[in-house]
């Protein structure tokens, strides 16, 4: 399989990642806001399967980094290090998280992938506006170079931007979840 159609299928993923993301962002705040909801009720769905689709994202996240960088030789720039510093522990940290049924996690994994979303957003929009200057390029690795540049707009920051999104939106599932049993731990106690 040629690099262009990886580069195509992680596009797909990107935008598949995004839709889930605001998906899920609509069952959380139904959830909160009409609990008694049809929609509400796929958060039950959705709650027991968020560690777990966190952690897959995060994996595939990483793959496609180790796929860019070490099969098709795409040189990553210093912004695409801070993002791969914030997103590969987080494979890791998913992974065992959602072995564990661990829903308390999101507080370790929220501030690293909002970290990482910040260094994601600067990226992306410093290579879909590329005559910026940046004190992170330099001359040798320019952040700018757009190894991925599918459907106009998606680029690598892009994709990297979609996996972290829709983590913390999948963590904030996971907390308002854990929120849940704990209520229920303090009633069945009382």
């Amino acid at each position: 399989m040629s690099t262009h159609s990886f580069s195509v299928f992680f596009a797909l993923l990107a935008l598949a990642t995004w839709i889930g993301t605001l998906g899920a962002i609509v069952v959380l705040v139904a959830h909160w806001r009409a609990p008694e909801s049809g929609l509400a009720r796929l958060f039950d769905d959705l709650a027991p399967a968020a560690l777990g689709i966190a952690a897959l994202v995060a994996v595939v996240t990483t793959l496609g980094s180790l796929y860019y960088s070490k099969i098709a030789h795409f040189t990553p720039c210093e912004l695409c290090w801070y993002q791969r510093i914030c997103m590969y522990p987080l494979s890791l940290i998913l992974t065992i998280a959602a072995v564990r049924r661990d829903r308390a996690i999101w507080r370790y994994v929220v501030p690293l992938a909002a970290i990482g979303s910040c260094f994601a957003i600067y990226h992306t929009q410093l290579q879909a506006f590329p005559d910026q200057h940046s004190s992170f390029c330099t001359t040798v690795e320019p952040c700018t170079i757009r190894y991925v540049w599918e459907f106009g707009f998606v680029s690598l920051p892009f994709m990297a931007l979609s996996a972290f999104s829709i983590i913390i939106v999948l963590m904030l599932v996971a907390r308002a979840n854990e929120r849940e049993h704990e209520q229920a731990d303090e009633l069945a106690g009382a």
